[in-house]
Order: C-alpha cells, then sequence, then structure tokens
C-alpha cells in the first residue's frame, strides 16, 4: 500500500515490516478521535509508557494502529475491532491494553455458531445509508437504527440517488415514520452539498460511520468528507438496483479536517443481537403502549386487555409496523439467548483448559 503523504484528505497507513512503531507522521490523538471518556480509563504515566493508539484496520496479519508519531501493526493478541482505542506496549505489542468502548457496533454473523462479528467500536454518528430505489427497505433501516440507538450512537439516515427517483417524497416519508426522535435527509453524495450538510455531526474528535448496503453511495459520501478521491466507487446495477462490493473491509479514515471515518462494506443481513433496548427506543410508540397491556407478559395476540391489539383496531398503530416490531423482538431473543449459551460454554471449555494446564504443570 502506497505512503501519501497528503494531511489535507484520507490519512492512509504505510506498512512497517517489523511490529515496530515508525516515528515518520506526527497525528496528535485527539485528531484521532482521542476523548475525556478514554483519558479517564489511563494517567499521565501510563500514557508516557503505552502511548494510546486508534484501530484503523483489522487484518489477519494483526491489528493496524495509527497514533501520535506511531503507525504500526501489532500481531494478534488484542481482542479489538476498527474504532478501538489501545494503549500501545511496545516491548510486548500483543499485550496492548484495549480501552472500554464508549460505543460498539455488532451483529450476529452469517452460519449457525451464533458468533458476535464486532463492526465498528467508540462510534459517535451512524450515518445510515439508502438508495432512493429499489434499494430502499423500510425493515432494514429500522434494524440499522435499533443497532445505533441500543449503543447510544445518533442514527442519521441518509437517502442518496433522489436525482434517479420521479418522486422522492414517499422514501422520506417512509423513514421518518420509523422514529420522530431521528433526522432523515436527502443528498448528492457526488457533490460539495454533502460535506456541508454532514458538518453538523463532523466536527473535530468526532467519529462516524456510514452503515448500508453496496452501491447507495458510502465510499463516495467517505471520499466528499474527505476532500479527495481516495475510495473505490462503483455504481449500482440497472437491472435491480443492486450495489456491486466496492468497499472489501472496514477502514478507519482520518479527514484533514480531524474527523474519523469508518467505511463499511455493504451489510444485507443484520441480525441483531443484545438490542432489546435499542429496538425499544426505535418503536417507542408500540413500546409504551405494550406497557399498558393488563399483563406483563402479553404477547399482543389473543389476550384480553391488549394496548396494542386495540391500537391496532383504533388505527393508531400500522399493521406492519406491528409486524416488523414482533418479528425483530423475537429475533434478537432468540440471537440473545443462543449467544449467551455459546458465551458460557466457552467460559466452561476455558476453565477446563485452564484446569489441564495448571495440573500438567504440577
Amino acid at each position: 500500500m502506497k505512503d501519501h503523504s497528503d494531511d489535507t484528505g484520507l490519512f492512509p497507513i504505510s506498512r512497517p515490516e517489523q511490529f515496530r512503531p515508525s516515528a515518520t507522521r506526527t497525528l496528535h490523538p485527539q485528531r484521532l478521535g482521542w476523548q475525556n471518556f478514554f483519558a479517564q480509563q489511563t494517567d499521565v504515566d501510563e500514557m508516557a509508557a503505552t502511548p494510546p493508539c486508534r484501530v484503523v484496520e483489522v487484518q489477519r496479519s494483526g491489528l493496524r494502529v495509527l497514533g501520535d508519531g506511531l503507525a504500526t501493526e501489532i500481531p494478534p493478541g488484542p481482542v479489538a475491532t476498527v474504532g478501538d482505542w489501545l494503549l500501545f506496549d511496545a516491548d510486548h505489542p500483543q499485550r496492548s491494553r484495549v480501552l472500554d468502548r464508549k460505543s460498539l457496533i455488532k451483529r450476529r454473523a452469517a452460519g449457525h455458531d451464533r458468533k458476535e462479528q464486532l463492526i465498528g467500536a467508540n462510534i459517535d454518528t451512524a450515518f445510515i445509508v439508502t438508495s432512493c430505489n429499489a434499494d430502499f427497505n423500510l425493515a432494514r433501516l429500522e434494524r440499522y437504527v435499533a443497532l445505533a440507538m441500543e449503543t447510544q450512537i445518533t442514527p442519521v439516515i441518509l437517502l442518496t440517488k433522489a436525482d434517479l427517483s420521479d418522486d422522492p417524497a414517499p422514501y422520506l416519508a417512509d423513514a421518518r415514520s420509523i422514529s420522530d426522535r431521528i433526522t432523515v435527509l436527502s443528498l448528492d453524495a457526488r457533490g460539495d452539498e454533502a460535506r456541508g450538510t454532514l458538518a453538523p455531526w463532523c466536527k473535530p474528535g468526532q467519529t462516524v460511520a456510514f452503515l448500508g448496503s453496496s452501491g447507495v453511495g458510502k465510499s463516495t459520501l467517505t471520499n466528499a468528507l474527505s476532500e479527495t478521491a481516495q475510495a473505490a466507487t462503483q455504481g449500482i446495477r440497472e437491472d435491480d438496483a443492486r450495489g456491486r462490493h466496492t468497499t472489501s473491509h472496514r477502514q478507519l479514515h482520518i479527514t484533514g479536517a480531524g474527523c474519523a471515518v469508518l467505511d463499511t462494506p455493504g451489510m444485507r443481513e443484520l441480525q441483531l443481537t443484545d438490542a432489546s433496548a435499542g429496538l425499544e427506543e426505535t418503536f417507542a410508540d408500540l413500546a409504551t403502549l405494550a406497557a399498558s397491556c393488563k399483563f406483563n407478559d402479553c404477547a399482543h395476540d389473543t389476550e384480553p386487555g391488549c394496548a396494542v391489539r386495540a391500537g391496532l383496531e383504533t388505527g393508531e398503530i400500522d399493521s406492519d409496523r406491528l409486524a416488523r416490531w414482533r418479528k425483530l423482538l423475537a429475533e434478537e431473543a432468540f440471537n440473545s439467548a443462543t449467544l449467551a449459551q455459546r458465551r458460557a460454554k466457552d467460559r466452561a471449555f476455558g476453565k477446563m483448559v485452564r484446569g489441564i494446564v495448571k495440573d500438567n504443570r504440577k
């Protein structure tokens, strides 16, 4: 990978041959998103001995990190994801301490083992990007919003390609129906408009993430914020409006303005886990009605005194929205339960291994 030197745009990372810091460039932690939340977890002496650095990429070979005068790769060891903050141990890089996260976006990974996949950490704002075409999916947007709200990330829905739609108004109306607590914007990802429109959320020290399907303009928006054209972009297929994958992995870019930008590959499957609070906030109207049901364990089906069914009969709530809410609640409960079982099994296995190692030592 080339080592560019233009500080006005994306701040790329060189790949050193050894797992040692490179002092060829100085980048103050505040430009990387360092905040009081992380400073309170350490002190001056510890920071002098183990300076803070931020994970900008996760590769099979290790973690690529940036810090003040530090650009290196840490071999596999710390359990971290893109956006995490570490205290870099130059003598033992694999022992670098991962600081507590301010926020974390995760999902249930594909497959039958119900593992968690970490998407990004310490994000302040999630720009949920979709197009005014066949890609638009209300249920998927609700999932993204719940994912963000669960971890107290500010969700902002961005509608792109409005110029290709005969009438973008219905798309805007549907997106705004998700929650009155979120901002919904329509913008052209290709022009200078995007940088000015998103400026309130992209101040120095902030970290933003672009989430959404392939081909909706995430990389184009990343380039707009950086004022360069570093991230690869591609259009959509004309037959079904589905995008082509251009971003192959998650990467944290640092703009010249001092805002960290996480560009992610397209995600069409987004299984929720450990997101009950996010669902309650996203579907606050339904959750409020459910709290008025006669029975605490009401399934909102045939139970007497069900406030949700009463709202459905009077037209206060939409039947499709209710169906999506119930589906997400069931999915989240199932995924959370199976993940809890997996964690318990992993803990038991780890305990057994430690016991065997201890006995062998004796």
